[in-house]
């Protein structure tokens, strides 16, 4: 693993084998994301006080920039309305809003997956991507994951990605037979075995 890129793009991690050091870099100086965090913890209240039933993700206490309400992890799943309600009240305090397979997360901020994933490759792979998409493969599994499907020519979204349909603009090129991990999986032995028969 080189990195990993976190938080909808609030940063990025990766290991300096060399320096032996984790070096992190965010969109945001630590200023900004202390003031940014305030907001959110405001927006988690009401959010939970509005919409029955939506709960602060178990894992909130180790995030750093964003707010992640459950819509379908530890809760009953809702509707789509209530969805859409969480959605309209992070958008309505000017948060950008992401429905994800099992959570709806919330950050103030203009940076995604794909901003970030730009700089990563760059800083630390020397890579510019948008030269070279059609190098990279993409899997995701939900409508966060939407400017990666849109960026890349070889995006994939696992199976259940089916069921975001309705709010993809731009869908994954190809879709994969299994959902979840296995579908992971199934990219994964795809791709060892085209590395294979290309060897032969």
């Amino acid at each position: 693993m080189q990195g990993v890129i976190g938080e909808n793009g609030a940063f990025y991690f990766c290991y300096n084998r060399v320096l032996r050091q984790m070096e992190c870099h965010y969109a945001d100086s630590e200023q900004e994301r202390l003031g940014k965090r305030s907001r959110l913890n405001a927006l988690g209240n009401k959010i939970v006080t509005e919409v029955l039933g939506a709960a602060i993700s178990e894992d909130q206490a180790y995030r750093e920039t964003d707010l992640a309400i459950n819509i379908g992890e530890d809760v009953s799943p809702l509707s789509d309305e209530q969805i859409d309600q969480i959605v309209h009240i992070l958008r309505e305090a000017g948060a950008t809003a992401k429905i994800g397979s099992i959570r709806v997360n919330g950050w103030f901020g203009d940076y995604d997956k794909l901003s970030m994933t730009k700089v990563f490759a760059k800083n630390y792979l020397n890579v510019d991507v948008s030269h070279q998409s059609e190098r990279f493969v993409f899997v995701g599994d939900s409508p966060n994951d939407e400017p990666m499907f849109g960026f890349f020519p070889n995006s994939i979204g696992v199976a259940n990605v089916r069921s975001f349909q309705s709010r993809l603009k731009t869908p994954p090129t190809y879709v994969t037979n299994a959902p979840g991990g296995e579908g992971f999986s199934e990219v994964a032995a795809a791709l060892l075995a085209a590395c294979t028969e290309g060897q032969s």
